[in-house]
């Protein structure tokens, strides 16, 4: 069997495995359903690495599914399961905020540049704080799935990524508009747009679409991301817009891939890398770092050659990653968040996190 067999079924049934499971665990009155609208895609859900994560009754970190820096320097924490929590101090102490956030399950995280803080959520859609996360109203009018995977704030705009496309936020009157047709029921799992206007949706089962302010509608970018085995990857969870404008895209299974003609044409750069599961990724200067579900790697040459950079990184589960050169980097990990200053070793930052073990989701109401 070819190499390209073997990574194939690999990817079939891990998908399935946890595909069923998450079936079962989170709709066990409604499988049908559930299979109906995602038997095509992987779960929606964030998986971790449970090898390296303590069980669901010895859990006592939460675990980090989002983070974000608002434009005064303080961090938000969104977990899966215990809400928002909230520091000042570079994340050596945090405080659980979210004061009307009706659900606790927190998917992604975002802030403009007048200070407020949104986070999209499992099924209780977005919410906005404008007074440093101590209370928050809910923001969804308009929205047909309140599941929100992704945020993307440009200036003051803001774009979410959900379970129908991907929506725009009007400020007159907070209500949420489809940026445009095309996405109908296709799963948004990263949003980014480039320094022409230009929008960019990853998606589950789709692969990459593409919308400039000169089209009608999203277009999905055919060519697809080929990796080194010559298979298509149509599942991306992470996309990032680098200073030179080229696009880089992680994918659940098939590692890491740049585009340096606007989406058009694609190169795989991690053969090198050791994990293929993308969950962030930074980059800085001529500096990609990458997070994945085992541990953190940087290149420096475009992929030829990853370096791990995991000294202190006692939880490899990533689950997010941001930051840039000036603010340090931090990963949300399934037991809490970790900083690195030197882009090289990590630290845990962890006091005030401690949340004991998190209800379940298909209990959640």
């Amino acid at each position: 069997m070819t190499a390209h067999h073997v990574k194939g079924w690999r990817t079939f049934l891990l998908t399935i495995a946890i595909f069923v499971g998450m079936g079962f665990l989170l709709y066990p009155a409604g499988g049908a359903a559930f299979h109906a609208r995602h038997s095509s895609s992987p779960p929606s859900l964030p998986v971790a690495d449970l090898s390296s994560s303590p069980g669901p009754f010895e859990q006592s970190i939460a675990s980090v599914q989002a983070l974000v820096l608002d434009s005064h320097g303080a961090i938000y924490a969104g977990s899966f399961g215990h809400g928002i929590f909230r520091s000042v101090d570079r994340g050596s102490t945090w405080v659980r905020v979210g004061r009307g956030v009706t659900d606790p399950f927190i998917l992604s995280l975002s802030s403009t540049k007048d200070g407020a803080v949104y986070a999209g959520t499992f099924r209780g859609g977005v919410f906005r704080s404008r007074d440093d996360g101590h209370s928050w109203q809910p923001v969804s009018a308009g929205l047909k799935q309140l599941e929100v995977k992704a945020l993307l704030a440009v200036d003051q705009e803001l774009f979410a990524g959900t379970g129908d496309g991907v929506y725009r936020l009007r400020q007159s009157d907070d209500h949420w508009i489809s940026v445009t047709p095309g996405l109908d029921d296709i799963l948004v799992h990263a949003i980014a747009r480039s320094a022409d206007g230009t929008l960019f949706a990853g998606t589950s089962g789709k692969g990459l679409f593409r919308f400039s302010p000169r089209s009608s509608g999203w277009v999905r970018m055919h060519h697809g991301l080929k990796d080194h085995e010559g298979m298509i990857e149509n599942f991306i969870r992470v996309l990032v817009i680098d200073q030179d404008q080229n696009i880089v895209a992680g994918t659940f299974d098939g590692g890491v891939f740049r585009s340096a003609d606007g989406g058009m044409t694609w190169r795989p750069i991690s053969r090198a890398l050791p994990n293929d599961s993308i969950r962030g990724i930074v980059s800085s200067d001529r500096t990609l770092v990458v997070a994945t579900g085992n541990g953190i790697f940087k290149t420096m040459d475009q992929g030829k050659q990853w370096i791990p950079v995991n000294k202190g990184l006692t939880n490899q589960a990533i689950q997010v990653l941001i930051g840039s050169k000036d603010t340090g980097l931090y990963a949300g990990t399934s037991a809490g968040v970790f900083r690195s200053d030197d882009g090289s070793s990590w630290i845990a930052v962890n006091e005030g996190l401690e949340a004991g073990v998190a209800p379940p989701p298909f209990l959640f109401r």
